[in-house]
């Protein structure tokens, strides 16, 4: 098994943290990032470096610092990513555009740094983490998945501009993993005189239940190691509970209002 520098972003906690000590154990060398090192004084399980996926100069910066320090970087997996929730009508515009700031823009512009470093070796690998949320338009997650649905076609898009330079990309949906996602979510306020109150406060109480009994992360950071081994990478991967893995079949295969149907009966 050849041993590769792989960096992680979002890898102070979660599914990268899960990741990086997974492939650390394995002999591989790991960086991840966090965007203030001063919270994390005792983090030891791999190398932290601080960067903001939503600021370019942050990413260059410790993109650099691996470079030089290691050589090169054989690994990319973006990872970082927040979560958000709320009725469309009364989700603040703000916090649209600062979801997608970090869940599609940041890994753009991570991408963006990477690309030069990965031509001139004439390899590299590139792991998008998504969301199968991101296959469907979940009620009161619909900004969240719509980030992550367009960062599954963006991945798309640079498989075949990057085919020539020796590049892999893929996208990895994980479905829900017992993690701390919830704490750093944005949600919406619950607001008594909303229409939308009843019906969003169940499915607040829902997502959470999912999350705490989700699966061990460790099943992720499996799959990336698998894909690392892999010649030519398929364009997605999907993990997680298998019937959240079978919901992106079912939409294909269904009629919209059968599976819009199949969607209010599970988040109810």
């Amino acid at each position: 098994m050849e041993l590769k520098t792989v960096l992680i972003t979002g890898g102070s906690s979660g599914i990268g943290k899960a990741i990086g000590s997974y492939l650390t154990a394995i002999g591989h060398t790991v960086y991840g990032t966090t965007r203030s090192l001063s919270n994390y004084p005792h983090f030891s399980e791999f190398q932290l470096l601080e960067m903001d996926v939503r600021e370019p100069n942050s990413i260059q910066m410790a993109v650099s610092k691996l470079v030089k320090k290691e050589g090169r970087l054989d690994v990319l997996i973006n990872n970082a990513g927040v979560g958000i929730t709320g009725p469309l009508e009364e989700t603040p515009n703000h916090e649209v555009l600062s979801a997608f700031d970090t869940n599609f823009n940041g890994p753009l512009n991570v991408i963006k740094v990477v690309l030069p470093q990965m031509r001139a070796q004439n390899s590299g690998l590139i792991i998008n983490i998504t969301s199968i949320a991101g296959y469907m338009g979940l009620p009161y997650r619909g900004i969240y998945s719509a980030t992550k649905g367009a960062l599954a076609i963006l991945t798309e898009s640079l498989r075949l501009e990057t085919r020539d330079f020796g590049i892999k990309v893929t996208a990895i949906a994980p479905g829900d993993f017992a993690t701390n996602i919830a704490s750093g979510r944005y949600h919406a306020p619950v607001k008594t005189d909303s229409p939308y109150e009843v019906a969003y406060q169940k499915t607040l109480t829902t997502i959470d239940n999912q999350v705490d009994g989700g699966g061990d992360p460790t099943e992720v950071a499996k799959l990336v190691h698998k894909i690392m081994q892999i010649k030519n990478p398929k364009a997605h991967y999907k993990v997680g509970p298998f019937l959240q893995k079978f919901s992106v079949l079912l939409k294909r295969m269904l009629p919209d209002s059968w599976y819009e149907s199949l969607l209010l009966n599970y988040s109810k």
